[in-house]
């Protein structure tokens, strides 16, 4: 079982979907746009995953300023209440959770290697490996 967290308006969320899926998995994805988060969700993601709430910011997203210097619990309360906050996209799978950024990061994540043809959504092939 994979789960995504996945934004579609995301060019690398929606390769990383791509790639789940050319694996032979359909994942469950949860578009966290949408359903938001909770702090516990987001405390267990980014512990699983070796994430402080810093590195899983999006940084240059509009909602970040003002920021550069919060706390982590300030950042937490920030990204409940701005979902686009959070870096994406994460995936869960029963190799580990990742910050699925660059998009090649999911490889380690899946069970079957990707077909050879495959290609990202700009067309340059993901750099695979043998698993």
């Amino acid at each position: 079982m994979i789960v995504i967290h996945h934004n579609p308006k995301c060019g690398t969320s929606r390769n990383v979907l791509a790639a789940i899926r050319a694996s032979g998995t359909e994942p469950e994805v949860i578009a966290y746009m949408e359903v938001g988060w909770t702090r516990g969700q987001l405390l267990g993601l980014f512990a699983a995953a070796g994430l402080s709430p810093r590195d899983a910011l999006r940084a240059n997203a509009p909602e970040a300023e003002g920021l550069e210097t919060a706390t982590d619990e300030a950042l937490l309360e920030a990204m409940v209440r701005h979902p686009m906050l959070v870096n994406r996209p994460i995936v869960c799978s029963p190799r580990g959770v990742r910050l699925c950024r660059p998009s090649e990061a999911v490889l380690d994540l899946l069970d079957h290697i990707l077909p050879p043809d495959f290609r990202k959504e700009d067309g340059k092939p993901m750099a695979t490996k043998d698993l």
